[in-house]
């Protein structure tokens, strides 16, 4: 069991573990100065891309955007009604342009309404987060938990704060199959979880998390255990079975995303390229 979705060789998966990180760092940072729904939507769909070639399950996006569906319409009802005074400030207008408007003699919505620039900054909202979402995937699931630890290291992270990361990442296969072997068990004693409805559904996996919890706590006491028992003090210096040596490739990545870095910081502040007019209200 891996944290790893990624079954086929790629150029990310070629790649040391560094070059990804900086390529999280830098991609997240635009993303969240980025505010034009066009530059964010254009940054979702090359990582979407991306992620696909990279070997990245189709099926695994589109659980995330089917998850985040909720979300989204909210994201999108709240800062259409309410979200004016931000958007205001983004487009320099005094009145924003109306979608539609509630009647005035309706109760409590009466004379209210939803603004185009709004509804635009919402789906600004919406693509930044799937940028977010869609980037750890790229540089986490094409990556070895070996050669992400060792990756860490060289990139000066306290060794302790790598392990526990890479715990957590093991951890979760191991949380899921907990999870399905509970289920399993239920079934076996007649419990048809398929034929419930929504709610009892949810009663039934709100009861999961007990023996799930319990579980979690005997596997890190047993892990306390062994790490007591192995002497283990935190120190990155130490031999390690998998080696992170940055190549020609990796180091053309690293100079690829400063040179992105750099770009997007110039074409944003001086051209203003990425902010929420560019290409709409101008």
């Amino acid at each position: 069991m891996r944290f790893q979705t990624v079954e086929r060789d790629s150029l990310f998966t070629r790649l040391d573990f560094r070059p990804k990180l900086l390529m999280i760092a830098v991609i997240s940072t635009v993303a969240f100065v980025w505010e034009s729904p066009i530059a964010l939507a254009a940054l979702a769909l090359v990582l979407v891309i991306a992620c696909l070639l990279a070997g990245v399950k189709a099926a695994y996006i589109k659980t995330v955007v089917r998850v985040m569906i909720p979300f989204y319409i909210l994201l999108l009802i709240t800062h259409g009604f309410w979200n004016t005074d931000q958007v205001k400030a983004l487009t320099g207008k005094e009145v924003l342009t109306p979608l539609f408007t509630f009647p005035a003699n309706w109760w409590l919505i009466g004379g209210g309404g939803m603004s185009v620039e709004g509804l635009l900054y919402g789906w600004a909202v919406i693509f930044k987060t799937l940028a977010l979402m869609l980037v750890i995937p790229l540089g986490i699931f094409t990556t070895e938990v070996d050669n992400m630890i060792v990756g860490l290291v060289r990139a000066k992270v306290p060794y302790k704060l790598v392990f526990i990361f890479s715990s957590t990442l093991r951890f979760f296969p191991l949380l899921f199959e907990e999870i399905q072997t509970i289920i399993e068990a239920q079934r076996l004693r007649g419990l048809a979880v398929e034929k419930m409805g929504p709610v009892k559904r949810v009663r039934v996996y709100s009861k999961v998390a007990i023996p799930l919890i319990l579980g979690a706590m005997v596997k890190s006491q047993q892990l306390e255990v062994v790490l007591q028992s192995k002497a283990f003090t935190g120190s990155s210096e130490r031999t390690y079975l998998h080696e992170s040596v940055l190549r020609r490739a990796d180091w053309a990545v690293i100079a690829l995303f400063v040179l992105l870095f750099v770009l997007a910081a110039v074409l944003y502040f001086r051209l203003g390229v990425g902010k929420f007019a560019w290409l709409i209200f101008d």
